[in-house]
């Protein structure tokens, strides 16, 4: 385990290339303070040197809270440029995680309220708990989300949903989120670490370069027509068909085992 103020890092020794990254302010509901945004920046970057790294999945400490956003606390008293410069290093950590080259896999094991759910929409699957539930009550106290929340909802489930969320500022539960398309999957809370890390597993046995490339097809493609978005699959395509481990894919195949990719 590696450790950092506010949050801590977990390799799974089960299956190599899954990490586990807990964000560890269970004290103040894992809110969002400039230091863990912090330590979010540098934990990501460590992430992507690991040659092993396959997926990671992304939690809150304990099992009342995943994030409930900023951390009101230490933003009170804030000037406005301390508040500027405090959210340009949230939008460059959410970069990060939206951005990360492997797939990212939020557990949420509670409240996911404001950035919260900005950062489980950063990530590219969902697992709740049964009791965990979301928000974005940005609306509620005059502002609107800063770092994703208008724009990556609305492309993650319904319009007129996502809409009704951030006019409305409400909690919405679990199954709710299942329901709209924003969880894969719903669980109780005892079995939310291991759905969590099979669904991990599943990822990780793959061609490392096919998760990278379908990563950036999908996200990239989105942003853009349909014609851009093939030529943008059909790159990735290539780059993964002019590669090492498709033909140990093909041997592995007809050879009736299990493939050994290196990443090239």
């Amino acid at each position: 385990m590696i450790k950092w103020e506010t949050l801590s890092l977990f390799r799974d020794e089960e299956s190599s290339g899954i990490y586990l990254l807990t964000l560890s302010r269970p004290e103040a509901l894992n809110a969002l303070n400039t230091q863990m945004a912090l330590d979010l920046i540098s934990c990501l970057s460590y992430l992507k040197e690991q040659k092993d790294i396959r997926t990671v999945i992304l939690t809150g400490a304990g099992e009342k809270s995943f994030c409930v956003g900023a951390d009101l606390k230490e933003r009170n008293g804030m000037t406005n440029k301390e508040w500027q410069k405090q959210h340009d290093i949230f939008e460059e950590a959410f970069a990060d995680l939206r951005n990360f080259p492997f797939p990212v896999i939020a557990a949420i094991n509670g409240y996911a309220l404001g950035g919260g759910v900005e950062m489980m929409l950063s990530c590219d699957l969902r697992v709740f708990s049964e009791h965990a539930k979301f928000g974005l009550p940005e609306v509620t106290i005059g502002i609107i989300p800063g770092v994703g929340g208008t724009q990556l909802l609305p492309r993650t489930i319904p319009v007129g949903i996502a809409k009704e969320i951030l006019f409305s500022g409400k909690h919405i539960s679990a199954a709710r989120a299942m329901e709209v398309g924003l969880a894969n999957e719903v669980v109780p809370i005892q079995s939310l670490s291991e759905t969590a890390l099979e669904l991990a597993r599943g990822i990780a046995k793959n061609a490392p370069l096919s998760l990278k490339s379908i990563k950036k097809a999908v996200n990239n493609g989105l942003q853009t027509d349909l014609n851009t978005a093939l030529s943008i699959e059909l790159d990735q395509y290539y780059k993964c068909a002019n590669s090492e481990d498709r033909l140990e894919g093909i041997r592995s195949f007809n050879e009736k085992r299990k493939p050994v990719w290196q990443g090239k």
